[in-house]
C-alpha cells in the first residue's frame, strides 16, 4: 500500500511516500528559517509559508518516490496537536486531494506519528514498547501494549523539555532553536559546576517551569563576565538536571510496566547527553530513530496512517483540526 503523508503542525512543511507501512520511498522537509529572527515560531508566518510551499513539497515528494498521484492509495495528514493555522493548511490540502482522487483519507495524531517514527528505522521492532516522547511541545511517557493500543504513564504539567531548553538558551543569549546549541556548548562544560534542582511532579509526571525559573534566578545573581566565562558550565549543569528528570521517571516507568524495550522519540531525542545516559543507565534495550525521523516529518505520519488505513479506518472529510489533541488510551 502506497500512502502519502502530509505534516504541517508547526514550522516544517513535509510530505512523504511510504510503502507497506514502514518503507520510506521519499520524504521532503522544508524548514521555515524565517522564525529564527523572532526567537520562536510566529503562527501567522508559519501558516502563510505552509500555504505557499505545500503543493511544491508534495509534488517533489512524489517525484523523488518515483510515483504519481494515481499510484497513491491513501492519504495521511496531521490534524493535531499543533498550531491551528498550520494544521488547517495541511488538513485542507489532504482532504481536497483525497476527494479529487477518490481515495481514503486519515487524520493522524502528531504524537502517534512520533511513536511510529522508530519503526521507520527498525521495521522489525514490535510492541510492547515503552516510549519517552520529548520535543519542543511535548514530554510524555507512553506504553504501547500493541500497535494502536496505548497507556499514558506520565506527562508534563507545564513546559515541555524542548521548550525549556529554548527558553534557557534565550536567557543565555543563544540563538533559536536552543536545544542543539546547548547540546554542543554543554559538551565543553562541567555538569557538576552548579546543582540545579531536578524537576518533577509526582511519581511519573514532569514539570520544567521550576528548573527554568531556577536558571533565571541564578543568572540574575551573576554578572555578565561570569556568565560568559562559565557559559558552558552553566549549560552543562542545566542539561544534567533536565535530562536527569527524564531518566529518573523513565526508570520508574520501566519498573511499573516491566518493559524490556524503550524507544526515545521526538526532536529532543537527538540530544547527545540524553542518548548517552539512557543507553548506559536504563538496563533495557533502547531504540532511537534516525535523526531525519526525530523532528516533525511526514514519513512518520504516513507510517501511522498506513497502519490505520490497513485496518479499515478512515476519517470523514468533516474532520476538524484539533490543536489540543492528546493520546487516547485504547
Amino acid at each position: 500500500m502506497l500512502v502519502l503523508g502530509i505534516e504541517t503542525s508547526c514550522d516544517e512543511t513535509s510530505a512523504a511516500v511510504v510503502e507497506n507501512k514502514f518503507k520510506v520511498r521519499s520524504q521532503v522537509i522544508l524548514s521555515q528559517i524565517e522564525h529564527s529572527q523572532y526567537g520562536g515560531v510566529v503562527p501567522e508566518i508559519a501558516s502563510r509559508l505552509h500555504s505557499k510551499n505545500i503543493h511544491r513539497v508534495v509534488k517533489e515528494s512524489l517525484t523523488k518516490g518515483n510515483v504519481t498521484l494515481k499510484d497513491i492509495e491513501g492519504i495521511a495528514v496531521t490534524y493535531g496537536p499543533g498550531l491551528v493555522g498550520s494544521l488547517v493548511v495541511g488538513l485542507m490540502y489532504a482532504k481536497g486531494l483525497a476527494q479529487t482522487l477518490n481515495i481514503p483519507f486519515i487524520g493522524i495524531n502528531h504524537l502517534e506519528g512520533h511513536m511510529f517514527s522508530v519503526f521507520l528505522t527498525y521495521p522489525e521492532l514490535k510492541p510492547p514498547l515503552l516510549y519517552l516522547l520529548v520535543s519542543g511541545g511535548h514530554t510524555e511517557i507512553i506504553y504501547m501494549e500493541d500497535f494502536l493500543k496505548y497507556r499514558v504513564i506520565g506527562q508534563t504539567v507545564d513546559d515541555a523539555i524542548g521548550e525549556c531548553f529554548d527558553k534557557v538558551a534565550k536567557m543565555m543569549g543563544l540563538p533559536y532553536p536552543g536545544g542543539p546549541v546547548i547540546d554542543r556548548l554543554a559538551k565543553e562544560g562541567d555538569e557538576n559546576f552548579y546543582n540545579f534542582p531536578v524537576p518533577g511532579h509526582g511519581k511519573h509526571n514532569f514539570s520544567f517551569s521550576g528548573l527554568k525559573t531556577a536558571v533565571l534566578y541564578y543568572l540574575r545573581k551573576q554578572d555578565k563576565h561570569f556568565i560568559e566565562t562559565h557559559k558552558s558550565d552553566i549549560l552543562a549543569s542545566f542539561q544534567k538536571a533536565a535530562i536527569s528528570a527524564l531518566c529518573d521517571r523513565l526508570k520508574k516507568a520501566i519498573r511499573l510496566t516491566g518493559a524490556e524495550k524503550v524507544a526515545i522519540v521526538g526532536g529532543v531525542s537527538n540530544n547527545s547527553y540524553l542518548r548517552k545516559r539512557c543507553s548506559k543507565e536504563l538496563g533495557v534495550l533502547v531504540y532511537f530513530p534516525q535523526r531525519i525521523y526525530t523532528t516533525d516529518n511526514a514519513a512518520m505520519i504516513a507510517a501511522a496512517g498506513a497502519m490505520r488505513l490497513e485496518k479499515g479506518e478512515k476519517s470523514p472529510l468533516s474532520l476538524p483540526a484539533n490543536p489540543s489533541l492528546y493520546i487516547e488510551e485504547e
